[in-house]
């Protein structure tokens, strides 16, 4: 079983694989945070042919088109097409992902992309309690089911540590703090996954 973890510098997802005994690899255009080999330093839509894959999972960009960046990227504001071409290259990205593997998810916030998420999941239903509604475009997958619902945790916290990822400072590294999975969300994605995949097979 092999699997690509697209637009992931950090490793996370590819480890929660890996711990299974699932040949899993990372791709972006940055260098792998953990300087694991199992990283392709490579533009995504090479990484996508770079051989054949049981699943691709996918995580790009979101600056342009998630809602929270309406400020600067909605219609009238400077950097509005900046928004357009990401949803076009997005759009492709599936497209063509999609024509190259038979399972395959794609991850994003809230935003604008113009076909709609297969599901909206919460860090607080695998463990997390905290706040980053996140879509999952699936393309013959089944829904990922929640493992560990903290919703009662999270909802007795002060809003800063709900929304702790939304208070965090300017930095160089918002960005990627941000971005990273959580743990127990990728935990559930390579546990649920690798057994629909294997119980198919």
């Amino acid at each position: 079983m092999k699997v690509l973890i697209a637009c992931e510098s950090s490793g996370t997802v590819r480890e929660a694989f890996r711990k299974l005994g699932v040949e899993a690899w990372s791709n972006d255009l940055l260098p792998a945070d953990d300087g694991s080999e199992y990283h392709l330093h490579m533009d995504c839509v090479s990484a996508l042919t770079w051989q054949d894959w049981d699943l691709i999972i996918m995580h790009p960009p979101c600056t342009a088109l998630a809602v929270s960046g309406n400020s600067t990227y909605a219609k009238g504001m400077p950097k509005h097409d900046k928004r357009l071409e990401s949803i076009e290259w997005t759009t492709k990205l599936w497209e063509l992902a999609t024509s190259v593997c038979d399972r395959v998810c794609m991850e994003n916030p809230v935003g604008v992309l113009p076909f709609k998420p297969t599901q909206y999941v919460q860090p607080w239903m695998f463990g997390h309690p905290e706040s980053k509604k996140t879509g999952l475009w699936l393309h013959g997958l089944p829904k990922l089911e929640e493992t560990d619902n903290v919703k009662e945790v999270f909802d007795g916290l002060p809003r800063r540590e709900q929304m702790r990822l939304h208070y965090l400072p300017p930095s160089a590294e918002r960005w990627k703090i941000r971005s990273k999975t959580f743990q127990g969300l990728a935990d559930a994605v390579a546990s649920q996954w690798t057994k629909e995949i294997n119980d198919v097979n």
